[in-house]
């Protein structure tokens, strides 16, 4: 059995498929109108894909996937049902239709519910690069992965084990419909190849790893690029020593930078902000970043990971700053935390869209020598960030800096400090963004931050 995911056939029958579920979209309105319902909104979505995962030179999995899933929600003035199928049967879409319109009848009514206001609809339906189907099939997969990791063990005698390596291929159509006519279509591809990797023995073992992520599978780095990547970083990260607990400054690597703003974006998000558990309260307006700092929010990226002509509700997405000359311009919106705060959506139902984050600064040679001493940061570990008061701390490893160089690496510490004070203290932003990420930043100084180690 060779187990494999057509990402393209011999001629290429996404549309056709996109009209398929286009036409289920269409059935499913008219029978919510037809049973009453005021308005309705329908989402039909079809994904395939293939994983593959080596370790040691030998296939652990190997995974094909393919579904297809249909939800809807109906409004009854303002009482809300939803429910979902993945079967495309007449008698099951019926049975769906039903069984929303009965949860709606039977809710309490929310002031908030509804469709986005109608004349938000995107008007302008258009792609932005981001369907690059191939055709994949396992044994061709599993080369990639053997290759990858094979790279990487290479690379020195020391590493002596691996945590395996993996390639992944998937694509995805998505329609989008609801009853103020709106009927948008949306494809897109990705691929990634990763591998992790350990080196030295006994208590002295450390572990580190690469990845890349495309949306076109040209876009890849190169297995073995990718492998030889793991390896460095691992061998790196050997004979880390501890530090002593103090205040210095702090440099996020590009890849741990975007969690500094994956914070800010939920802060200023609108479930967080109405429920008022975000420690960025009535910010709009104010200075929350340094005069020189700016985010800039771009639905339009060719090849973006989150680039769309409208949002989860069908508004039409706009590029927009979300936060200029360090003071943030708007909130993250969709349209029912919209009606919940008293303002009006901007078009983040589903979240943000590709997020670029302006650098002030150079690459990460020249960062670290603006730096001087201090942590250089390339791992962070748990989750303890509180969101309604801003206090931050993580385990953390990385990096002592001294001279603008690596002196050698460091683990087993703590991160701390509070993100409304560590926002302010930015020094810099750097120009080696990672594009893995629809968080498009480089790495990130904070001025000053407390390093819990040893004593």
């Amino acid at each position: 059995m060779n187990p494999s995911v057509d990402l393209a056939a011999p001629a290429d029958d996404s549309r056709q498929r996109l009209e398929q579920l286009s036409a289920v979209a269409r059935q499913l309105l008219d029978r919510a109108r037809a049973a009453g319902a005021d308005q309705c909104e329908v989402t039909c979505d079809e994904d395939a894909g293939l994983a593959v995962n080596v370790r040691l030179g030998e296939v652990e999995t190997v995974e094909a996937t393919r579904d297809r899933g249909v939800s809807m929600t109906v409004y009854f003035g303002k009482r809300k049902g939803s429910a979902s199928t993945a079967d495309l049967r007449e008698d099951s879409l019926a049975a769906t239709v039903a069984q929303a319109c009965a949860i709606a009848r039977h809710t309490e009514e929310d002031p908030a519910a509804g469709l986005a206001d109608a004349a938000l609809m995107a008007q302008v339906l258009r792609e932005f690069d981001t369907w690059h189907p191939a055709p994949f099939d396992a044994d061709r997969a599993i080369d990639i992965a053997l290759a990858c990791e094979a790279a990487g063990r290479e690379v020195d005698a020391r590493i002596g084990n691996s945590d395996g390596a993996s390639m992944n291929a998937n694509a995805s159509l998505s329609v989008y419909a609801n009853s103020h006519g709106l009927l948008g279509a949306e494809r897109a591809t990705s691929y990634s190849i990763g591998c992790a990797l350990i080196a030295g023995e006994g208590e002295a073992m450390q572990r580190d790893g690469w990845y890349s992520v495309a949306l076109a599978q040209g876009d890849l780095e190169s297995p073995e690029a990718i492998g030889r990547r793991a390896a460095r970083r691992t061998l790196e990260r050997l004979d880390p020593r501890r530090l002593p607990t103090g205040q210095v400054p702090v440099l996020f690597a590009a890849e741990m930078a975007r969690s500094l703003v994956g914070s800010f974006i939920g802060a200023v998000s609108g479930g967080a902000l109405y429920r008022r558990a975000s420690f960025l309260l009535d910010s709009a307006g104010t200075r929350v970043f340094p005069d020189w700092f700016a985010i800039e929010e771009d639905p339009f990226l060719p090849r973006g990971f989150r680039s769309a002509a409208f949002d989860a509700e069908g508004v039409t997405t706009r590029k927009s700053m979300l936060v200029e000359d360090g003071i943030v311009q708007r909130y993250v919106l969709g349209s029912y935390s919209a009606r919940k705060l008293g303002l009006a959506t901007t078009a983040n139902a589903g979240g943000v869209h590709n997020l670029n984050v302006r650098a002030n600064a150079g690459d990460l040679a020249s960062m670290l020598r603006g730096m001087g001493t201090g942590l250089l940061v390339t791992e962070l570990m748990g989750q303890g960030v509180n969101a309604i008061t801003g206090d931050y701390s993580r385990g953390a490893a990385g990096f002592w800096v001294e001279n603008g160089e690596l002196a050698y690496p460091v683990d087993g510490i703590t991160i701390a400090g509070n993100l409304k004070a560590m926002f302010a203290g930015i020094e810099a932003v750097g120009s080696d963004v990672d594009p893995r990420s629809h968080v498009r930043t480089g790495s990130i100084l904070v001025g000053r931050m407390t390093v819990a180690g040893e004593g």
